[in-house]
């Protein structure tokens, strides 16, 4: 049950985000462990001791626990108490090669499935790390391909388990290699001190990670060698750095300085953000106020202000899931324009019904001048252009607002995600070639964005004389992203900036779609051979 009494849903996975019901769920968490092993066979601390430090986690602001070992019944309930879920570690024996023989193999499989076993169903479990950190020269001596299999058997076995748990295995640097798209989410250990490279170590991530969510399952300073105030000070940069770059979360290594290893105490290591006997340390502070910039972001920054235009042609059968998302978006400083391109349905009157500003043109002019059209009416800084079968999600201003904040960029898209309840055609088209798709120059710059998700300065849409109207109904972005890149300025890419966009429902549709793409493919060979 939740605090409330209430039964708790289930964490799951949506597009780049984890959820709970229809709640984000961003992960703000500690590790936990590991510990001596007590002669009940549990690797806690006693019970009462355990409660204690839920509760400071919960008054600190954490909301999720990273154990490497599965908990028993009684912690995942306690934890639940305090609103925690718990990320569920599945510990074997990787650092030696385990592949070589059938037996230890087979004993993994098992171990894995009874410690799913033990914890499956609970509300309180974020995921189960069926893995952690392989060791490069076992990935070596195995091969990659080996290992990848042996991973994929164990998400199946946790699977086997619990259906409706999430699965991931826990990477790191070394061996990012790793292909593993059968994961739930992507999760890497990662231990960058510099503000810069973390962040552009987390656009490679978020380039792995593809359509999933990207999760920091450890991120930390040791205080021993580093000193108390800096700890303090690297991991508040870390946090704000790793929510910045639109990540589900992270977990901080550790909570505290008790630690326990290889049947031993490390003494030699301070990771904690409280000592061995739970006294406070100044990383403590720094990590709840990061924590609570990540819980109500749109209080740390000077927002810019963002109009968000939505040009439509007899689109009536999209609009109202489209203003729907936008009425769920979250940012400080917005407007949104609805273009009505000689439309001939309820625009107009479904426009009027959210309050929203109407521009309107009698005849059909085009997609190019509609949105031309939109940005000559709009009063922010930044013009962001949304198709009407389209749906952003919540955040989806704020993270293409931190990209134009964090880098000079000229424009900036994202990621858009086909609905995954669209249907057997739309799903084989969103397989097919020829989608609107971004493409990539680096892990956060791009040739260019598609239009049903980019933002543009208005300023460089100024400079460029905006949208060419020859093209009207496609090739407007590829276009209008290289002439600002001919002006010199940059195309940037934000993988947290989600929006779902509806692909064609039908073969007819589909072919339709091609034939006026490859119609605007021929318009922008002429103009750029």
């Amino acid at each position: 049950m939740a605090p409330g009494g209430e039964a708790a849903p289930r964490v799951r996975v949506r597009g780049k985000l984890l959820v709970a019901g229809e709640a984000e769920v961003t992960v703000r968490g500690v590790t936990y462990g590991t510990f001596r092993r007590r002669a009940d066979g549990t690797a806690l601390p006693p019970r009462e001791r355990v409660e204690r430090d839920l509760a400071a986690m919960a008054a600190a602001g954490v909301t999720a626990v990273r154990t490497y070992e599965p908990p028993p019944a009684w912690f995942l309930d306690d934890a639940l108490a305090h609103g925690l879920r718990v990320m569920v570690g599945l510990p074997w024996e990787q650092h030696v090669a385990f592949l070589g023989d059938r037996a230890t193999a087979r004993s993994i499989r098992r171990r894995v499935a009874d410690g799913v076993r033990a914890c499956a169903g609970h509300p309180a479990v974020l995921c189960y790390a069926v893995g952690n950190e392989v060791p490069a020269p076992i990935v070596r001596w195995h091969g990659h391909r080996a290992v990848e299999a042996f991973i994929e058997r164990l998400a199946a076995v946790a699977k086997d388990e619990d259906p409706a748990g999430l699965v991931t295995y826990v990477n790191f640097p070394t061996t990012e290699y790793l292909r593993l798209p059968f994961l739930d989410l992507v999760c890497f250990n990662v231990y960058l001190a510099a503000a810069r490279d973390l962040e552009s170590y987390l656009a490679r991530l978020h380039t792995i990670a593809g359509d999933r969510p990207l999760l920091m399952a450890e991120l930390g300073l040791d205080s021993r060698r580093h000193g108390a105030l800096e700890q303090a000070r690297s991991l508040e940069r870390q946090l704000d750095v790793t929510f910045a770059a639109g990540c589900a979360g992270a977990f901080v290594f550790a909570w505290t300085d008790e630690w326990h290893r290889g049947g031993f105490d490390v003494e030699d290591w301070d990771f904690g953000l409280v000592t061995r006997d739970r006294r406070p340390k100044p990383a403590l502070a720094a990590v709840t106020r990061a924590f609570r910039r990540a819980a109500d972001a749109e209080a740390d920054a000077a927002w810019p202000r963002i109009s968000v235009v939505v040009c439509t042609h007899n689109g009536e059968r999209w609009l109202p899931g489209c203003f729907d998302a936008l009425e769920r978006v979250r940012y400080p400083d917005w407007e949104v324009i609805v273009v009505n391109d000689g439309s001939r349905d309820r625009t107009d009157e479904l426009v009027r019904e959210r309050g929203w500003r109407l521009v309107r043109s009698v005849d059909n002019i085009g997609l190019s001048a509609a949105r031309n059209l939109g940005w000559q009416a709009a009063t922010g800084e930044i013009v962001a252009y949304l198709d009407d079968d389209a749906r952003p999600e919540p955040r989806w201003l704020r993270n293409l607002a931190r990209a134009f904040l964090r880098r000079p960029f000229a424009a900036v898209g994202g990621p858009n995600l086909p609905p995954p309840d669209d249907g057997f055609v739309a799903s084989c088209v969103a397989h097919a070639p020829g989608g609107p798709a971004h493409v990539l120059l680096s892990d956060d710059v791009a040739e260019h964005v598609p239009g049903c998700n980019m933002a543009i300065r208005r300023d460089g849409l100024e400079a460029i004389g905006g949208f060419d109207p020859c093209f009207r109904i496609a090739g407007d972005d590829v276009d209008v992203c290289w002439r600002l890149q001919a002006e010199g300025l940059t195309v940037g890419f934000s993988p947290a900036a989600v929006v779902w966009h509806h692909r064609r429902n039908s073969v007819r549709a589909y072919l339709r779609q091609q034939f006026h793409y490859g119609r605007a493919e021929g318009l922008l060979e002429r103009k750029w051979p």
